[in-house]
């Protein structure tokens, strides 16, 4: 018995083969199983005749492990839940789920999670075992469906929770990525002609003898002062984003002045704001719609804000809530949610219907979040082509002008 348990838990591996298929002809290709001896089995059945199998090699990463993302966990929820809706049983869901994934470290997770459940461990304490990629709001939801015997439909939640939370995110990053992405740009093509462009003509001009115009003389001022401190602004720039990033990791308090100030930005901080009460509605939605407790699913939210300012406001609701006073009161007094969510919440109080009401709000604010990004794109590319052309231009044209005034004189 024992070595049956051995041999159900070994994980598949890949295996490649060569032989003769029933027509003879040479063939070659891949297949998954467990041990050479079980691929040839596989093979026969398929028709092939094996003449050599061996077990695929892993192949060389020099960048390491592929980290899990989560856009994969969202596809693997997915997946999983269109899996057991079709009746296919659970374990034997996570082998067909981790085959169709790309990213072979969590096709590891997976696997590792399907030997737990093969041992007798229930799902959502196998999701405890890798906390690194499973929060507690997501093995709360599925210990939820587990102990309510509707698994398949709180994962159909779940994964539609997932998916909603990452394209919020990538709404966020497209806001955020472009002007950053040609900033940088920009930055580096001026850095590159200050450099290497600007010298070239500072000893033409020296060979003039005349007083260069203030606006070519202040650009080669510019030009030497980065040719002489070039490396010291490089490590100073670093240095400061370096030091930026850990502070937040490290320091409580300036990351949630970090956050406050997000808040305050003029365009993006209107985003953030409508991606941050997206995120509270539909976790809260999500959450209580699952059945968890009020109070606890307020502990959840508070988390999944993303933000210090509305994580404090959660908490105050929370205590407000557990002393027996109503969410939409709760949510007013903090003073920092909108009407149109508060209304919502009241109306969904007041007809038993509060997860479906904090859904419709959490995407009245998602499409709200997807308009101002299309919005800010819109407005940024002819603010950022109309700065790259008075950067590089002028740069241009301060070192033509001395050229200019030469002929003029002529």
């Amino acid at each position: 018995m024992a070595k049956t348990a051995a041999v159900k838990t070994k994980t598949k591996a890949t295996f490649t083969y060569e032989g003769l298929d029933r027509k003879g002809s040479k063939v070659k290709g891949e297949v998954s199983s467990t041990t050479p001896a079980m691929a040839r089995a596989e093979l026969r059945k398929q028709g092939i005749n094996a003449k050599k199998v061996r077990k695929k090699a892993a192949a060389l990463s020099f960048m390491g492990k592929k980290s899990v993302k989560p856009a994969d966990i969202a596809i693997f929820t997915r997946q999983l839940a269109t899996m057991m809706k079709a009746g296919v049983p659970l374990v034997q869901s996570f082998e067909i789920v981790a085959e169709g994934l790309d990213n072979p470290t969590m096709r590891e997770v997976v696997m590792k999670i399907k030997t737990d459940v093969e041992s007798g461990t229930n799902f959502a304490n196998a999701l405890r075992n890798q906390p690194k990629y499973f929060d507690d709001l997501y093995c709360s939801l599925v210990e939820a469906g587990e102990q309510s015997g509707a698994l398949e439909t709180m994962l159909d939640r779940v994964a539609l929770y997932k998916e909603k939370s990452e394209a919020l995110k990538a709404k966020i990053k497209k806001a955020m990525k472009y002007p950053a992405t040609v900033m940088v740009v920009a930055g580096v093509v001026t850095a590159i002609l200050l450099i290497k462009v600007v010298p070239t003509f500072e000893e033409l001009f020296q060979g003039f003898g005349a007083e260069l115009p203030a606006m070519t003389q202040f650009v080669i001022n510019l030009s030497q002062g980065m040719q002489a401190n070039g490396f010291y602004i490089l490590v100073a720039i670093v240095g400061t984003i370096t030091g930026l990033v850990q502070a937040k990791r490290r320091s409580q308090a300036f990351s949630d002045m970090l956050d406050r100030l997000a808040l305050k930005l003029p365009v993006a901080g209107d985003i953030i704001f409508k991606a941050t009460i997206a995120r509270y509605a539909r976790t809260l939605s999500t959450t209580f719609a699952a059945g968890v407790p009020l109070i606890d699913a307020l502990d959840a939210c508070a988390g999944a804000t993303g933000n210090a300012v509305y994580r404090n406001a959660v908490y105050k609701i929370k205590d407000d809530v557990s002393t027996g006073q109503q969410l939409q009161f709760a949510m007013r007094s903090t003073g920092v949610f909108p009407s149109m969510a508060l209304q919502m919440t009241a109306i969904g109080e007041e007809s038993g219907s509060l997860d479906a009401m904090l859904s419709k709000v959490a995407q009245y604010y998602e499409d709200e979040v997807d308009n101002a990004v299309d919005g800010l794109t819109s407005m940024m590319e002819p603010l950022i082509m109309s700065f790259l052309g008075v950067v590089v231009g002028g740069l241009i044209v301060a070192m033509y002008l001395p050229i200019f005034q030469l002929g003029s004189l002529m």
